[in-house]
């Protein structure tokens, strides 16, 4: 391999390329309409446009991405985690373009990436596994046949994905519906397939994970345990590794099993069962088709990693998109920051929200804690709300920081109460326009984006600049409106369903619209009893904080 073209965004496009200046390999970026300032697309030693905005038009686009990787002369494509990471389609395509597939083979990403398939698999390798349908559902009515046999709580999960997305748990036969509905729809935005299949859900457990590493030639190591189970809305915010408090016989189970499962998947690369990209460097390698050469290593000291996501935990966590004014990351001795923005860059509101990781270190769990409190006072983001006020204070609470660990998946929504405190909002407007510029070079027609207004007008003898309107990057921003019967938009997102109509008299608690903002979907509901009127937005909308939704007339 000699230049690797990286198919994501984001802190992990940031990762891969850091680690193939390590390896000594050039870096091919590919970047989105919003990413146009990225720091992935700054660093690489190449960057091209995908020409859209959206997922489904970029990032998603098999084709855009494969074209770039040959015009830029990339032998090799990294589709790091998420997006097409997971495709087994997408991995063929690099394989008949001639390059080097990063990751594991595509018979592989169908065995696990589909996760009925995976639980075929675990059945197979004898790991314990909870009551689930044999195959996706087609429709919501499994869904009630499936509850009714086997009770609720049921889990409504995308077969294809990760990551919180496409996953739906129905407490009450009345909600299936609708949450089956949300689950496919998240799905195949996210992941472009929107197949479902349900589970008996697990209230209140822990998330423990391994990390893996499996080469061509049979051999897989288990690396470590993590514990993931602080998440919110089924998305992790913290992980540690390895898992605290496991007993010697969970360790060894875990570790049994996860060989198993690699090896009758045909696996090959670095991840975790749920696909989840590990250790980078050694990607490179075992591409190569170098053996491990080396077993489970030790554990050896404790890490514990904060996602640092654009997300305000006073407001429930919503997703907040906006402009980082202000960026002092952590530093230190067993401090490490894996972002993917700095000061003065844009988190969009059509991609997810983190913005950076922060990895902390230590020789014991209980340094490893005392020196994230010390990492994350320091930590700085300005412009926007973070979870950082809620990392600071889950490193003190007994449930984490004591023993045993008392957190579970559904912790942070069922028990965590620490008051979170208003966050700095300064910098959720809309990034500034931007514009077209049409100028030669050369003799050679090129287009150049650049800040509106920053260009200059005018024509010099037969040649000049030629200034085009229309390549702004998103609206202005509707001014906030306010009033005890105007129902409001608390986050930019997109309108993705209505579910009220004008004139329709509705209870407080009921859903008006559906907004999706960072890739997950939020209902805004009716804040009061009421009539709707001047429900003016349609599905497909994008509105900013702030914006009227609709009246609730007395």
């Amino acid at each position: 391999m000699r230049k690797v073209l990286i198919a994501n965004r984001g802190e992990i496009a940031v990762r891969v390329v850091r680690a193939c200046r390590d390896a000594g390999l050039g870096s091919v970026a590919v970047y989105a309409e919003p990413d146009l300032d990225a720091l992935h697309a700054r660093i690489a030693d190449e960057a091209y446009a995908l020409g859209g905005s959206t997922s489904q038009e970029t990032y998603l686009d098999i084709d855009k991405i494969i074209k770039v990787a040959l015009e830029s002369g990339a032998d090799a494509v990294h589709p790091g985690y998420g997006f097409l990471a997971e495709n087994a389609e997408f991995a063929r395509a690099i394989a008949a373009a001639d390059l080097t597939w990063i990751g594991p083979p595509p018979e592989a990403i169908e065995a696990l990436g589909d996760k009925v398939r995976a639980r075929h698999i675990a059945l197979e390798a004898g790991a314990p596994l909870t009551p689930g349908t044999p195959d996706p559902v087609r429709d919501a009515g499994e869904v009630l046949a499936f509850a009714r046999e086997y009770g609720y709580p049921v889990a409504i999960k995308a077969a294809f994905g990760g990551g919180g997305r496409g996953l739906k748990v129905a407490w009450r036969e009345e909600e299936v519906a609708d949450l089956y509905e949300s689950a496919v729809r998240e799905a195949t935005a996210a992941f472009g397939r929107g197949e479902c299949f349900v589970e008996r859900y697990l209230d209140r457990p822990r998330h423990v994970e391994t990390q893996c590493l499996a080469d061509a030639h049979g051999h897989v190591v288990v690396i470590s345990t993590r514990d993931c189970s602080l998440q919110r809305r089924h998305q992790k915010l913290v992980e540690e590794a390895p898992a605290p408090f496991l007993t010697a016989a969970q360790t060894e189970a875990l570790y049994r099993s996860s060989k198993d499962i690699l090896r009758l998947a045909g696996y090959v690369g670095a991840g975790t069962c749920e696909f989840l990209i590990g250790q980078v460097r050694e990607m490179f390698r075992i591409a190569e088709g170098e053996p491990l050469g080396y077993d489970d290593p030790p554990a050896r000291g404790h890490s514990i990693e904060f996602r640092i996501n654009a997300e305000d935990p006073a407001r429930n966590f919503l997703p907040a998109p906006g402009t980082i004014t202000a960026w002092n990351p952590a530093a230190g001795p067993g401090v490490r920051v894996d972002s993917g923005y700095g000061a003065g860059m844009t988190v969009p509101q059509v991609f997810d929200s983190l913005i950076a990781k922060l990895i902390v270190t230590g020789a014991s769990r209980t340094e490893a804690l005392q020196r994230s409190a010390r990492a994350l006072a320091e930590f700085e983001v300005g412009g926007m709300p973070t979870v950082l006020p809620f990392h600071r204070a889950v490193v003190a609470d007994p449930a984490f920081a004591g023993e045993p660990l008392r957190v579970h998946t559904r912790w942070i929504e069922t028990e965590f109460d620490v008051p979170m405190p208003a966050q700095d909002t300064a910098g959720t407007a809309e990034p500034a326009e931007r514009e077209t510029v049409i100028v030669e070079v050369a003799g050679k027609r090129l287009e150049v984006v650049v800040p509106a207004g920053l260009a200059v007008t005018g024509r010099t003898g037969s040649r000049g600049a030629e200034r085009t309107r229309g390549s702004s990057r998103g609206s202005r921003r509707s001014a906030p409106v306010g009033g005890g019967a105007t129902l409001v938009s608390p986050m930019q997102g997109t309108i993705i369903k209505i579910a009220a109509s004008e004139g329709q008299r509705v209870s407080a608690g009921d859903v008006i619209v559906v907004l999706e903002a960072m890739k997950m979907e939020q209902p805004l509901t009716a804040h009061k009893d009421g009539t709707v009127t001047g429900l003016a937005v349609q599905v497909g909308q994008t509105v900013s904080a702030g914006a009227s939704i609709c009246e609730l007339a007395d």
